[in-house]
């Protein structure tokens, strides 16, 4: 074997390169990973294997390399080249993960023809298997998922109250689930990782976060990257009441029994005037205040109550409430 050219044998990636070369491809490893991507359209199949085994244990430094070869012309190489990032996106480096996703989306926008369609495919199979295994973890966590009519093809609702028994970092499976229509989190603190998690929810239609830590900043953000949602951030204070007026008088249709309201001695079809001396127009108002209020805080509320006279004008009632949580 002396003398004779060894170039074009795939060497093992560990005797190419220390693993600290990996992630921006120093050391001589770009050149390797170009002659690898080149050589997924090599005739012999044990040197189109190597070569793919290599550039996905190179990972992230391999995304670029193999784009370019995959734009090049050759439907083989670009099948094979769309395969490896595919594997790429079961990595367990987070980075790869991303870098893979990128070039694959990329791909789908603006690839040729047959190019676009599979990196399409490879795509969506992919968050279709995340999507089902997120939804299975939350779930095993406590969240509740409910399907509702799809509008605009999302109807996917999933809500984590107090049940939930899971961490900060679970919660961020949420930005796996496809079709995600609502997100409604009650009473379970989150960080500012699981935030910009909700704030990448491209698509989603509502986001309820009461009692979560989040406040007005944190709404300022989900409305600024989610333009299009309904964004509703509440610091946990919980009244227990509801209505079925849109707009106009305050009037309170049903009362939770032994919620704040109910022990305050508030009932169906009494209409709040005032919260701590501001005048409440509509319950859009009354929900709006109360979502600036935390847990335990005490408010006061006048209330009118028809009946309650011998003349039968409303009697205007003074009481003070001790919120709930959510």
């Amino acid at each position: 074997m002396a003398g004779r050219s060894t170039s074009w044998l795939i060497r093992p990636l560990a005797t190419v390169v220390a693993a600290a070369c990996i992630g921006s491809a120093p050391c001589g490893v770009a050149d390797e990973v170009d002659d690898w991507a080149g050589q997924l359209g090599a005739a012999q199949f044990a040197r189109r294997e190597a070569a793919a085994r290599s550039l996905v244990d190179v990972g992230k430094a391999a995304t670029g390399p193999l784009e370019r070869a995959i734009r090049g012309g050759d439907l083989e190489v670009a099948s094979r080249g769309i395969d490896v990032l595919r594997q790429m996106l079961d990595a367990t480096d987070n980075d790869t993960v991303a870098a893979a996703e990128e070039s694959l989306d990329r791909l789908a926008a603006d690839g040729d023809g047959a190019v676009e369609r599979l990196a399409v495919a490879a795509t969506e199979f992919h968050r279709l298997g995340r999507s089902a295994m997120a939804r299975e973890q939350l779930e095993a966590l406590g969240a509740v998922f409910r399907e509702r009519p799809p509008v605009e093809g999302r109807g996917l609702e999933v809500e984590l109250t107090t049940t939930w028994q899971g961490e900060p970092a679970d919660i961020r499976q949420i930005g796996y689930l496809q079709q995600l229509a609502a997100v409604s989190i009650h009473g379970v603190p989150i960080d500012a990782d699981t935030l910009a998690v909700l704030g990448s929810l491209k698509g989603v239609q509502r986001i309820d976060l009461f009692g979560t830590g989040a406040g007005p900043a944190e709404a300022r953000l989900l409305t600024e990257r989610l333009p299009d949602a309904r964004i509703d951030v509440r610091r946990g204070g919980r009244l227990g009441v509801s209505s079925t007026a849109f707009g106009g008088p305050c009037e309170i249709r049903t009362v939770e029994p032994g919620s704040a309201a109910d022990q305050a001695g508030l009932r169906s079809g009494d209409v709040v005037l005032s919260i701590d001396g501001t005048d409440v127009a509509s319950f859009d108002e009354l929900t709006a205040r109360l979502g600036e209020c935390a847990p335990g805080e005490v408010v006061r509320l006048a209330v009118a109550r028809h009946g309650g006279t011998a003349d039968g004008e409303p009697e205007r009632i003074e009481c003070q409430v001790r919120l709930d949580a959510w």
